[in-house]
């Protein structure tokens, strides 16, 4: 297996903290150079007071997998990015916080090098992803009597199961949206982030249909060092044990909206997602 895995250039790439990214094989098959953005043209924008989403994003890196090793993770750029490139071109302002403040990781790796929109995009964010605001702070201080937001947005990357699930201010701020009858948008394992809103009286969104980055692909992606181990614990397994319903079994481009969750299954999702994100926020 050892031999095949260098011969296929399948083994995980180590990193300089000791942890690995994906091989050279993962990184021609799950990736790409450029993306399928659409331009994000939309024939009227966003006028009104709520015209700002509140980006929660992961300041933790690396995922310890199930056999020990760590996965170089964070933010997926294209997850991110394209629904960023949506919303503000929909006339919608994006806040970024990080649950302490600390600098936004993000998976470089992934990184469509030759897509003008989406580097454009990191470079005018640049010091937001390194200077974000606090998500504690933001809760403690501004949530109560903040009333200019249309959204919260999860982006996606595996580095979304680090700290968020367990989080309490992303719990609070969840139901914060819910009660203000703000949307929720989380794309590809961005959905790991709602387990945050189990409490003692039960799951938010328990009963809500999404689409969801499949368990079972997780479980295959070590075959071409994708991830160097097992998944230390599955996102559809514990969604689907707290009682939501996932719609898809591919990580494909389908999205879905529940009440006032928006969601997608994948990065295939990303320019799908994003349109269908802000085309109902201006709704």
């Amino acid at each position: 297996m050892g031999i095949l895995r260098k011969l296929f250039r399948a083994t995980p790439t180590p990193t300089i903290d000791g942890a690995f990214s994906p091989s050279p094989l993962a990184i021609k098959l799950g990736t790409s150079p450029t993306t399928d953005y659409d331009g994000g043209a939309y024939a009227k924008l966003y006028s009104g007071g709520k015209n700002r989403v509140l980006m929660i994003c992961t300041e933790e890196r690396n995922m310890t997998m199930a056999n020990g090793k760590k996965f170089s993770t964070g933010n997926h750029p294209v997850e991110m990015g394209l629904p960023m490139l949506h919303l503000m071109n929909a006339g919608f302002e994006i806040d970024v916080v990080t649950p302490t403040g600390a600098p936004v990781a993000i998976e470089e790796w992934a990184m469509p090098a030759n897509d003008a929109d989406v580097k454009r995009l990191y470079c005018d964010f640049a010091d937001a992803f390194a200077n974000p605001g606090s998500l504690a702070g933001f809760v403690a201080n501004e949530m109560e009597n903040a009333v200019s937001y249309a959204a919260v947005y999860i982006p996606g990357g595996h580095g979304a199961m680090l700290g968020l699930p367990e989080n309490d201010d992303v719990g609070k701020v969840l139901h914060w949206a819910h009660d203000q009858d703000l949307f929720t948008l989380a794309l590809c394992h961005g959905p790991a982030a709602l387990l945050a809103a189990k409490t003692k009286e039960g799951f938010l969104y328990d009963g809500y249909k999404m689409t969801v980055f499949p368990d079972s692909v997780d479980k295959q992606t070590p075959m071409i060092g994708y991830l160097p181990g097992p998944m230390p614990w599955w996102v559809c397994e514990k969604l689907t044990a707290l009682g939501a319903q996932i719609t898809n079994t591919k990580a494909d481009a389908s999205c879905h909206i529940d009440r006032r969750l928006v969601t997608g299954a994948s990065p295939k999702a990303a320019n799908a997602f994003g349109r269908l994100a802000a085309e109902t926020l201006l709704k």
